[in-house]
């Protein structure tokens, strides 16, 4: 395999490659990293602030009688990043090995494993109820009865109940982003049919999350790490961690629940390396030099706008739609997590940008800085 006619794919050892010789502009990468060095985020690195609030509570402004953690919450390091062209590494900067919590980045390897899930028949048709395959009271009544899986992976599901002790209604009024105003968050609201109304919701996702572990039968982490994390070469070091209060019995085994985020502790606890490798996998298609790990069906149907939210997909985030910049590909899409946590694919230029900790005020000026790096035509 010689350079630029096979594709590079990482072993134990990742390769690294000038940026010139990638086709980067190596001075304006440099301005891009120098950019996201500088700007690190502004939540405390111990994830609390000196009143002893959580960094979630205080981003969503949350109250009421939902807000306390039911997770594990470790202190975060401070910023770091990958990027990758053509599989190989052309900047680095901070510890990308460390294993730190990466909030609503989970959603996106979520939708992963439904798409696992849908590969394997446990997930015959999206758009049949998932009450068919999960026969579970959870998802009892005609409101809650009617939530396909596509609901769940869209965020569109309506769904109503208390799952591990968090209510729906907490999240509810809840917005994300610039200008996102929490004032009525955790108010109650009357529900849409399901399908009709995009909301981001954690205790919804935190049911798909269920429903998926229902349907393996087994832990959602261990089917990560068999299927998509060891076999793309991440380290032993990733966890996921659910709440104390989401251990559940099926078929007589002891399992645990993880959520799609760390809104209240818990979740997906991993260093930029792995990240790295699992954006270039689904950057490239879902396979991992010479194996299929996902199908190109789920690929195509994850990152394909929703009816809801036209820059959002199954719990991937999408360049698309009115939200779209226009400077970037609209092939482009990214996991983010709170904090801000990226992971940011641009399939069209094989390239893949881990972000751990920027400033969100930050994150545009960042890709647009990258965009300009990747040479003659991006910003045009």
């Amino acid at each position: 395999m010689t350079q630029g006619t096979e594709p590079y794919w990482p072993t134990e050892v990742w390769a690294e490659q000038d940026p010139g010789s990638a086709g980067l502009d190596a001075e304006r990468l440099a301005e891009a990293v120098a950019f996201a060095a500088a700007h690190e985020s502004l939540w405390p690195r111990s994830l609390y602030y000196p009143d002893g609030r959580y960094v979630g509570i205080v981003e969503w402004n949350e109250r009421g009688p939902w807000s306390d953690i039911a997770g594990p919450v470790r202190p975060r390091g401070g910023p770091a990043g990958v990027i990758l062209k053509g599989g190989r590494r052309v900047a680095a900067w901070g510890d990308t090995r460390r294993p730190d919590m990466t909030f609503s980045i989970a959603k996106s390897y979520l939708a992963v494993l439904a798409g696992l899930a849908s590969d394997d028949g446990l997930i015959p048709d999206v758009d049949a109820p998932v009450r068919e395959s999960v026969p579970d009271p959870l998802l009892d009544g005609p409101h809650n009865g009617a939530i396909t899986w596509r609901h769940l992976l869209q965020q569109s599901s309506e769904w109503q109940g208390t799952l591990f002790g968090k209510s729906d209604q907490v999240d509810h009024f809840r917005q994300i982003g610039p200008g996102a105003d929490n004032s009525r968050k955790g108010e109650k609201r009357i529900p849409r049919p399901p399908g009709s109304y995009y909301e981001y919701n954690d205790v919804r996702v935190n049911l798909l999350s269920y429903c998926l572990m229902c349907r393996f039968g087994r832990a959602l982490p261990e089917v990560l790490r068999e299927r998509i994390m060891d076999p793309i070469g991440a380290s032993r070091d990733w966890e996921w961690r659910g709440y104390d209060t989401a251990w559940v019995e099926i078929d007589g085994t002891r399992i645990q629940s993880v959520p799609g985020g760390g809104h209240w502790g818990g979740g997906l606890f991993i260093g930029a390396d792995d990240h790295a490798r699992f954006g270039l996998l689904i950057a490239r298609g879902g396979a991992w030099n010479g194996r299929r790990l996902l199908s190109e069906r789920w690929i195509r149907a994850m990152l394909d706008p929703s009816p809801t939210l036209d820059n959002y997909g199954y719990l991937w985030w999408l360049n698309r739609g009115a939200a779209a910049k226009p400077q970037l590909p609209a092939s482009a899409f990214s996991a983010l997590g709170a904090g801000n946590n990226v992971i940011w694919c641009d399939p069209e230029r094989d390239l893949v940008a881990i972000l751990r900790w920027i400033d969100k005020a930050a994150l545009d000026g960042f890709l647009l800085r990258l965009a300009a790096a990747t040479g003659p035509g991006a910003l045009s």
